[in-house]
């Protein structure tokens, strides 16, 4: 469990929760979900104190929650925010490896080697999201993670790094969050910029399986792939309506909000109010903005799937043609050798020892000019491949 005391545009870690919040900022406890449970008791106590109720049974079993979709909440104390974001590479390679690990011992039994990961592309496989849970008071900011997520440490040593920067050189503007709502939708706007981030890797990936599918002889994993890659942007698409479920509802209130509530001149708290409105807007938008890729990607797939059975088609009918024309052209030659085939005495050319060549002679012509034929019909063309 971190602690970390924002005060008067500056911020320190301190080793305990301090009795009272400062008056002139928040304090922030960011702790991973296992530590959240273990250190319930004391997460209790702090937010009762510094924030004025504890956190109802409902509430605690959310956060506790890794499969919760994203969600808000509110009560007349506090607000709960529940955003998915996107997983690391890290992350999903090590579920990855235990998904492996129990196919195989379910397979084979506990000194199976481990399963091949599946050949899908990378960028799709990426699409996956951990719960990342905030309860926000006027005073007090809850967030509770996965294990090792980077959202808290980045924004630490970045306002570790503002503070220091303004503190060195006055004037500079200082960009240390003015309250705990602030934070959050600084935190859950990095995470929707991440699902952005990750579009021009989605896009290159679904061209290179557009691009195999169009081929001659795609190779076979290349539809377990695409299948795959649908798949996860349904998926994406649902997490980013959730996302905007969430995000609406928490906006909706911050707009409804008193200006009492900021603890601050009218005026400040106008601006401040503004300010929330303003990224809560901005973070829709960007939400907005990945949903909108998502169903293009998801559309370029579908594409993808129909121009591939259209070419599949197409070949098909080639194939069709040509041996149509085949069969056209050696119906009349088999009519002619069936006709002298005949068990009668008396055939013309039968006797006659230039009979053979006569007869060989009309079926060549014969095959010559239903080819002719078919050829300036286009019956008969050579496909680029």
């Amino acid at each position: 469990m971190h602690i970390v005391e924002f005060t008067a545009g500056s911020l320190r870690f301190v080793d305990a929760v301090p009795e009272r919040a400062p008056a002139d900022g928040f304090v922030w406890i960011y702790l991973n979900r296992t530590d959240f449970v273990r250190h319930l008791a004391e997460v209790q106590a702090a937010t009762q104190r510094l924030g004025g109720s504890a956190l109802l049974d409902v509430h605690v079993q959310d956060l506790a929650s890794d499969a919760h979709p994203s969600h808000y909440d509110a009560t007349s104390v506090y607000d709960m925010v529940i955003f998915r974001r996107l997983a690391t590479l890290a992350e999903v390679q090590r579920d990855q490896e235990q998904i492996n690990a129990i196919a195989s011992y379910h397979a084979h039994g506990a000194g199976a080697p481990a399963l091949g990961r599946p050949l899908v592309p990378e960028p799709f496989s990426r699409i996956d999201s951990r719960a990342v849970g905030f309860a926000i008071f006027d005073k007090l900011l809850i967030s509770v993670h996965p294990a090792g997520c980077y959202t808290a440490h980045t924004f630490v040593e970045r306002f570790l790094a503002d503070a220091k920067l303004s503190v060195d050189t006055p004037g500079t503007r200082n960009r240390v969050p003015q309250g705990p709502a602030d934070l959050v939708l600084r935190m859950v706007n990095t995470m929707v910029d991440s699902y952005l981030d990750l579009r021009k890797d989605l896009t290159n990936a679904l061209e290179n399986a557009q691009t195999e599918l169009l081929k001659p002889d795609p190779r076979h994993d290349t539809w377990s792939a695409m299948m795959h890659a649908r798949r996860r942007l349904h998926a994406l698409q649902d997490l980013c309506e959730e996302q905007q479920d969430a995000m609406q509802e928490w906006l909706d209130t911050l707009r409804e909000l008193p200006l009492s509530a900021y603890h601050a001149e009218p005026a400040q708290a106008l601006a401040r109010r503004d300010q929330l409105v303003a990224r809560a807007r901005d973070v829709m938008e960007h939400i907005d903005r990945v949903l909108h890729h998502a169903r293009r990607l998801e559309q370029s797939a579908e594409t993808a799937v129909q121009i591939h059975f259209s070419a599949q088609g197409h070949r098909t009918n080639d194939i069709m043609r040509t041996l149509t024309a085949i069969t056209a052209i050696f119906l009349p030659l088999n009519l002619f050798t069936g006709f002298f085939g005949m068990n009668f005495e008396h055939l013309p050319l039968i006797h006659s020892t230039e009979g053979m060549w006569a007869a060989f002679a009309l079926l060549a012509l014969l095959a010559g000019g239903i080819l002719a034929i078919f050829w300036r019909r286009r019956y008969l063309t050579r496909t680029e491949r």
